[in-house]
């Protein structure tokens, strides 16, 4: 005991003296527990510290920017770190950045205030009944907003994307102009659509006709043949990530080798509930450090695979099927910000869900007063 007391000054003294930080330490703490009224920062227990003590630090660095303790001590090597666990990246301790538990990014849980996103949206694409004219929409599905906050979106039952402008009244259309079908300028049920940033190019999931492709200056090819997908992503690096919601599996596939079958990146193991399978994994999402987020949408939940797992682990839901906080019915698309945050639209529930990886509830952020269609 006098070993912990003594590894916990020794923290204190690092954290306040060597790098000029003011942290907060935290005791009786779950790892990755509430310590601060910043929800993106948790607490990371402190190797050697028993007691479930730890430091209160931002939740999401990157991962492949960490680098392991040293195993013999469990000490780190590089200046400003201290050695805590973090098995989100890796099941061994890993050197954690200092500055990141300074009390200016995750203030102490005192003075706590509840902030909440207003509750009455506006529209901002569609919104004049169901229709085919250029101020309407009949289902769309996915969504893609760049820079300039256009958003594309792919108008399914219309078999056509359309872009609308920041602000504009109504949406013009960039591809499937020729109506329904498999030939050039034609689509059918498109579920999905991204702008590769590097070729100014647009991607879009093709569903009906179970390919995916690139649409440049009115030209049109085919990336991909045969395959029964739903979403669509694009990591920093340019690798495609294709959702099989036949197959049940994720796969990615590197710029320019589309004439490959793609790696398995997700599921692939058959149907199931298993960490290691997905039952109809609808939309994805890939974040900075290529992990792969999936709204697995037969099992109710949305896991997160890590680059390179074999399985992925439950980030929202997982409790069967409903309406309480840690569950959802059905959830679609997912989406990730900067702080880790987890964004889900929680079909079957009319709601919009925010999950921080390892609480075991979500909060609603929109929606959650029933179907209808006010702003709330």
């Amino acid at each position: 005991m006098n070993t912990i007391k003594i590894h916990c000054y020794i923290v204190f003294i690092i954290l306040s003296t060597t790098v000029r930080t003011k942290s907060e330490i935290c005791k009786k703490t779950p790892q990755y527990g509430e310590c601060s009224t910043n929800s993106a920062c948790g607490c990371f227990h402190m190797v050697g510290a028993g007691d479930n003590t730890g430091v209160c630090g931002f939740l999401w660095p990157t991962c492949s920017r960490l680098l392991r303790c040293n195993s013999s001590d469990n000490s780190c090597l590089q200046p400003n770190t201290i050695c805590v666990q973090h098995p989100q990246c890796d099941d061994f301790p890993l050197c954690y950045p200092v500055t990141m538990t300074d009390q200016s990014i995750c203030p102490p849980m005192k003075n706590k205030i509840n902030l909440k996103w207003k509750q009455n949206a506006i529209t901002v694409a569609g919104g004049n009944a169901e229709g085919q004219q250029l101020n309407q929409l009949h289902w769309p599905d996915g969504i893609f907003i760049d820079e300039k906050k256009n958003i594309f979106i792919p108008d399914s039952n219309n078999h056509r994307i359309v872009e609308w402008k920041h602000n504009a009244k109504e949406g013009q259309i960039i591809a499937g102009e020729n109506g329904q079908g498999n030939q050039m300028g034609q689509l059918y049920y498109p579920t999905d659509v991204i702008v590769d940033q590097q070729t100014q190019s647009i991607i879009i999931a093709d569903y009906g006709n179970k390919r995916v492709i690139q649409r440049l200056n009115q030209n049109q090819q085919i990336l991909i043949h045969n395959i029964n997908r739903h979403s669509l992503a694009m990591d920093k690096n340019g690798f495609l990530y294709v959702s099989d919601v036949e197959k049940n599996e994720v796969r990615r596939w590197k710029m320019g080798e589309y004439n490959t079958e793609g790696v398995v990146v997700a599921g692939g193991n058959g149907q199931g509930d298993q960490l290691n399978q997905l039952n109809f994994p609808i939309f994805i999402f890939v974040d900075k450090d290529q992990s792969i987020y999936v709204s697995d949408w037969g099992n109710h939940r949305v896991m997160k695979w890590r680059k390179d797992a074999k399985q992925g682990r439950v980030v929202a839901g997982g409790n069967g099927e409903g309406r309480s906080l840690n569950q959802v019915s059905g959830p679609l698309g997912v989406i990730v910000d900067d702080l880790g945050q987890i964004y889900v639209a929680d079909n079957g529930n009319d709601r919009i869900m925010r999950w921080c990886e390892e609480k075991e509830e979500g909060e609603i952020v929109a929606g959650g007063n029933g179907y209808g269609n006010q702003s709330d």
